[in-house]
């Protein structure tokens, strides 16, 4: 992998008003660690963004600085959410000629036969984390995925390490799989059509219970009502015939 380039400055440690000048003034806050003292640099930020259009940390950086030229990694940054600026960025010094442990990140290649049978890919694995030496380190490790079946996985075992790499994850460990899609959709109608007919359920005998209870409540109306009249023709008693007047 060909290293990049980037040329630095020491600085005095300071503060968060201290970094926000240096930002202000085009460069990025960034310290560099390892098998030596601590060291605080500055980068020019147009020439990191230049050089680094995507941030991995296999990817070997050569910091020019005024006491010569320093291999080093970046092992971590912080970014603006909201702007994208990098803000701080962490460079590892490795020892030449020692391993060294970082992630490299694993491409997928191919459209898997178990998706084109109506399967969907899940990856549950960008990148691995392996030791090599410094001037092994791959940039990208690639796996053919054409060959992936319907509810089958590819592992760590079928990644192909480059000559002198490691893998530090174990081998029995998932990187991707195809997953049955057919089999989720057809749980969802199931499930729907079930609510469904409860729901139908639910209104019939919602609908015959209140029918029923409209034909008890009129029953029990009719039957005060005629027992109201009843009791009125009861209380009621039938008038006296008028007697005609005696004769004299």
């Amino acid at each position: 992998m060909e290293a990049k380039k980037l040329n630095v400055e020491e600085r005095p440690a300071g503060g968060k008003s201290v970094a926000g000048r240096l930002r202000g003034n085009g460069k990025i806050p960034a310290v560099v660690y390892g098998h030596t003292s601590p060291t605080a640099i500055t980068v020019d930020a147009r020439e990191f963004r230049n050089a680094f259009k995507r941030i991995t940390q296999n990817t070997i950086v050569e910091l020019h600085m005024p006491d010569g030229v320093h291999e080093v990694l970046v092992k971590d940054y912080q970014r603006d959410n909201l702007t994208g600026q990098v803000l701080h960025v962490d460079f590892y010094e490795f020892e030449k000629g020692k391993a060294l442990r970082t992630r490299v990140p694993v491409r997928l290649i191919g459209n898997p036969v178990g998706v084109k049978e109506g399967g969907i890919l899940e990856v549950l694995m960008h990148q691995i984390e392996v030791e090599c030496l410094p001037k092994d380190l791959p940039e990208e490790i690639t796996l053919d995925i054409n060959e992936l079946a319907l509810d089958r996985a590819m592992h760590v075992s079928s990644l192909v390490l480059p000559a002198g790499v490691k893998s530090m994850i174990p081998l029995d460990q998932v990187v991707c799989l195809v997953a049955h899609r057919k089999a989720e959709e057809e749980v969802a109608p199931a499930a729907v059509e079930g609510e469904a007919a409860a729901e139908g359920e639910e209104g019939a005998e919602g609908a015959e219970g209140a029918e029923g209870a409209e034909a008890a409540e009129g029953a029990e109306e009719g039957a005060k009502a005629g027992k109201g009249a009843r009791a009125e023709k009861a209380e009621k008693p039938d008038r006296p015939e008028k007697k005609g007047k005696k004769e004299e």
